[in-house]
């Protein structure tokens, strides 16, 4: 029978050891051990299966096997780290300058400024607006019993998955996760807010509301409507909207092209932005037009407006510079 061979990573102060299974069979001993303990979230207990899935996420996004038993869920099919666990990765990646997270004094808005080794800060913002245009503040749970609490989660994750996608690989937040809907088909369509809205979600939705307004006969949606609704968004929150219009077309074919379209997109938004250096590095070392096309799909991966805009300058500065010779 295997054993679980203890292997020390690092010395803590107390001189404890971590034990970490260091072949396929010692990790699966190692997972039916801890299914069968009391200690483990009910999720794992008796599930050894999914206790080795989750280590070996944990050893992906640089968390011991028992801290990613602890602090990694699956959520709608969704692998995701709680709130806590996310922050302390940030921190531990030592690549983390500066963090500030704030609640409105009306309790209605969380902001999270952060700001990574040699970049500007980057602020995201979630209000109690953008949780009832989302549905969200009306389900019982913590939404109900910690509203505060859940926009700061909320503000937290887009900021950190933003600016640090090369330390967390396109892990979501748990408590992001458990709000999202399990298909494209379950997304809901919510009632505009009467005030101006301040997400990206919330301004397709209030474009799309505006035009159903100016036009006196409403035309049905139609496919290439949804398609380039979904190929423009870039982020979770606008491929939502996108999915709320599709949700609005009447033919089951056209519903299945819009959701292959869907998870196509999905597939690009979630893959790790490149590193803003590693791609304004390859663009000035490019010699050939070649090679500035194919950086230029790297460039459209990167979210921040500002970075993007500063990379496509680049690259038309050095692409004259290439042709001058």
């Amino acid at each position: 029978m295997s054993t679980v061979s203890p292997m020390p990573a690092s010395k803590p102060e107390n001189g404890l050891t971590t034990l970490t299974p260091q072949t396929m069979d010692e990790a699966l001993r190692f997972a039916e051990i801890l299914a069968g303990s009391s200690i483990v979230p009910k999720d794992y207990q008796g599930s050894p299966g999914n206790i080795l899935v989750a280590v070996q996420l944990g050893a992906e996004i640089g968390l011991p096997p028992l801290q990613a038993i602890q602090n990694i869920a699956v959520i709608n099919g969704i692998p995701s780290i709680w709130g806590d666990a996310m922050i302390a990765l940030v921190r531990g990646s030592g690549l983390l300058e500066s963090i500030e997270e704030t609640i409105s004094d009306d309790g209605q808005e969380a902001t999270c400024t952060v700001q990574r080794r040699g970049e500007e800060p980057v602020t995201r913002t979630f209000s109690m607006e953008d949780a009832k245009l989302a549905g969200l503040s009306s389900k019982p749970g913590p939404w109900k019993e910690y509203p505060k609490r859940m926009l700061q989660m909320r503000a937290r994750s887009w900021a950190l998955r933003d600016v640090f996608p090369d330390v967390l690989r396109g892990v979501y937040m748990a408590e992001e996760a458990q709000d999202m809907p399990r298909d494209m088909g379950d997304v809901e369509v919510v009632a505009e807010p009467a005030e101006k809205p301040k997400s990206r979600k919330s301004r397709v939705k209030a474009a799309l509301a505006d035009k159903r307004k100016s036009e006196p006969d409403i035309q049905p949606v139609g496919l290439q409507q949804v398609l380039d609704a979904i190929a423009s968004a870039d982020s979770d929150e606008s491929l939502k909207a996108s999915a709320e219009l599709a949700a609005q077309l009447s033919s089951d074919a056209d519903k299945k092209k819009a959701r292959e379209a869907y998870k196509a997109r999905q597939e690009v938004i979630n893959t790790p932005e490149p590193v803003y250096a590693v791609v304004m590095d390859a663009i000035m070392s490019a010699s050939s037009e070649d090679e500035l096309d194919a950086v230029s799909e790297q460039v459209a991966l990167v979210r921040n407006e500002n970075q993007r805009a500063e990379l496509m300058e680049a690259m038309e500065m050095r692409k004259t510079e290439i042709a001058q010779g």
